[in-house]
C-alpha cells in the first residue's frame, strides 16, 4: 500500500504510511480500509444519493474499543472525523470527503429484555431489525416511520413517528448509553452517571462523542396493530385537511394520523386511473385495543369520499415497513421542514400551490403529528426542545437525475419560504440538510448555550464537528 492522505481537522492533509495502517488495522476487530481495499464503495455510500464523498479511510468498527481505539488514532494524527450509523441521515454527515471515516454499520446486536421491558441495542441496527426483535416479546420502541433508518442517528436527533403521542421520543426512551469521548475515554451516561451528558445526547446529536450502545425502555404492543392509509382525491384536499385538523385535536394520544400529499403510488389497492395523479393520504396507526381503535377513528373514515380506505389489522413489522417502497435507497434527496403550533388555513392556503406542482412523481409534502406524550416532558428536560409543536413539515424533494437537482431544489425551498410565516422557527435537527448550519441554533432553541458550555467541557477542540454542529466557544 503506498501511503494515504487524509484530511486533518486544519485543512491540510496527514500522511497515514503502512506502519501506522497495520496498527491500527491489527488492533481492531473490524477493518481498516483504503480507497482502493474491497468494500470501499460499498462502505462510503449513503441513503441520500446526492452525498458522493470519498473518505480517506475508513474503519469499519466491531466493538467499542475499536471506536476508542479509531478515536485515538485521529487524534494521535490530527485527522478530520466523520461517524456512520446506518447511513440514512438526509445532510450525508457519515461521510467527510478525505477525512476519516468511523464506521459503526457492522455493530448489529439487539438484546432484548422481555421482563424487563428493555432492550440493549447497538449504533449500527436499523429500526426494521430492532422492530423484528422486540416485536418477538410483543413489544416496541418508538422510532421513525422507514425501517432502514438507523437508530442511533435517529435517538440522537430525538426520534418521532406512529408511536410517539403515546410513548414519547425515542429519546425520551433513552435509560442508558455507552459513549465514546473525543479523549478516547469510554463513559457510562444516564440520568445518575455522567447526567449532564445524558441530557446532551437526548436530541443534541453526535456532537459530544459516539455512542456505541443504547439502552432503552420498550413498551407492550402488537404484534398486530390497527392501521392503515385514508386516501382521496386532491380535489377534496381543503375539506379533508379541515376536517383532519379538528379531528386531531381531539384525538387520544392512542391516534396517530400523518398527512401526506403527493403524486399516488401504483399501490395495488388504488384504481389504475389514480395513479400518478394528486392526492392526500391519511397514515394512521392506533398504539392500543383494536376495538377501542376502532371507535377512534370512526369519524375521521366517516368524512368525504376516499378513493380507498385500507385501515385494518396489520402487524407492526409490516406497517413500520410501509414506506419503505417510497423511501429506497440511491435516489437523490433534498429536505426542508417546519414546526407548527397549529394546522391554519393560511398554512394549508400556502402549500396547496405546490402540492399542484410537484417537480417528480416521488416529491410529496408530509405534516407528522405531534402532541400527547411528546409534550407533555419539559422543555429543558432534554436536548429536543421544542416540546410545543404539534406538527412537524417535511418538504421531501425526491428524484433520480441529477439534471433535476435545481428544479426540484427550488421547487423544496420555495414551499418552505411560503410556509415560514406561519412557523414557530424550530426545527427538527434530523431533518436538515447539510446546508442548514446557521439554522442549529434554532433547532436547539434555548437549549443552544447549555449545549455550548456542554462542548466546551466534552470537546472544546470540535473533534466531532461533522454533524449539525454546536461550536465550541473557542471556535464560534
Amino acid at each position: 500500500m503506498s501511503e494515504l492522505s487524509v484530511k486533518t481537522v486544519t485543512g491540510g492533509t496527514a500522511s497515514v504510511g503502512q506502519t501506522d495502517f497495520d496498527a491500527l488495522a491489527g488492533a481492531l476487530s473490524g477493518s481498516l480500509m483504503g480507497p482502493d481495499s474491497p468494500g470501499y464503495d460499498e462502505a462510503r455510500t449513503l441513503w441520500n444519493a446526492m452525498v458522493d464523498r470519498r473518505p480517506g479511510l475508513i474503519a469499519e468498527c466491531a466493538t467499542t474499543q475499536d471506536v476508542a481505539r479509531s478515536v485515538t488514532f485521529a487524534k494521535d494524527h490530527g485527522l478530520l472525523v466523520s461517524v456512520g450509523g446506518a447511513g440514512h441521515n438526509i445532510a450525508g454527515n457519515a461521510v467527510c470527503d478525505d477525512g476519516f471515516m468511523i464506521s459503526l454499520r457492522n455493530m448489529k446486536a439487539v438484546l432484548v429484555d422481555a421482563g424487563g421491558q428493555r432492550a440493549t441495542v447497538e449504533p449500527g441496527v436499523t429500526l426494521g431489525e430492532l422492530d423484528s426483535a422486540t416485536q418477538e416479546y410483543g413489544l416496541a420502541l418508538p422510532v421513525g416511520i422507514n425501517s432502514t433508518t438507523g437508530i442511533a442517528g435517529l435517538t440522537l436527533g430525538g426520534g418521532f413517528g406512529w408511536l410517539s403521542r403515546k410513548h414519547g421520543l425515542t429519546a425520551d426512551n433513552l435509560i442508558s448509553a455507552e459513549l465514546v469521548t473525543a479523549q478516547g475515554e469510554v463513559l457510562t451516561v444516564s440520568s445518575d452517571e455522567n447526567s449532564d451528558l445524558f441530557w446532551g445526547i437526548r436530541g443534541g446529536g453526535g456532537n459530544f462523542g459516539i455512542v456505541t450502545s443504547f439502552e432503552f425502555k420498550l413498551h407492550p404492543l402488537g404484534p398486530e396493530v390497527l392501521s392503515g392509509l385514508i386516501v382521496y382525491p386532491f380535489s377534496e384536499a381543503g375539506a379533508v385537511l379541515r376536517n383532519y385538523r379538528e379531528f386531531a385535536a381531539q384525538a387520544p394520544d392512542e391516534v396517530t394520523v400523518w398527512v401526506v400529499m403527493r403524486k399516488a403510488p401504483p399501490l395495488p389497492f388504488l384504481p389504475e386511473e389514480v395513479h400518478g395523479t394528486e392526492v392526500v393520504i391519511l397514515a394512521a396507526l392506533y398504539a392500543g385495543d383494536m376495538a377501542e381503535g376502532e371507535e377512534a377513528f370512526k369519524d375521521l373514515r366517516a368524512f368525504g369520499n376516499p378513493i380507498a380506505d385500507v385501515i385494518s389489522p396489520h402487524q407492526f413489522t409490516d406497517f413500520q415497513a410501509a414506506f419503505d417502497p417510497l423511501l429506497t435507497p440511491g435516489e437523490r434527496n433534498y429536505w426542508k421542514s417546519h414546526d407548527f403550533l397549529a394546522m391554519s388555513d393560511e398554512l394549508l392556503d400556502a402549500a396547496m400551490p405546490f402540492v399542484e406542482s410537484l417537480p417528480s412523481d416521488s416529491c410529496e409534502v408530509f405534516f407528522a403529528q405531534m402532541g400527547g406524550a411528546t409534550n407533555r416532558v419539559p422543555a429543558d428536560a432534554t436536548a429536543y426542545r421544542h416540546r410545543d409543536a404539534e406538527y412537524i413539515m417535511n418538504v421531501h424533494g425526491r428524484w433520480h437525475d441529477a439534471g433535476d437537482d435545481e428544479r426540484c431544489v427550488a421547487w423544496c425551498r420555495g414551499l418552505f419560504d411560503a410556509t415560514t410565516p406561519f412557523a414557530t422557527g424550530g426545527v427538527y435537527v434530523n431533518f436538515m440538510t447539510e446546508e442548514e448550519g446557521a439554522r442549529v441554533e434554532s433547532a436547539y432553541g434555548d437549549s443552544y448555550q447549555r449545549l455550548v458550555a456542554l462542548k466546551d467541557k466534552y470537546d472544546p477542540d470540535n473533534f466531532f464537528r461533522f454533524n449539525q454542529n454546536v461550536r465550541p466557544s473557542s471556535s464560534a
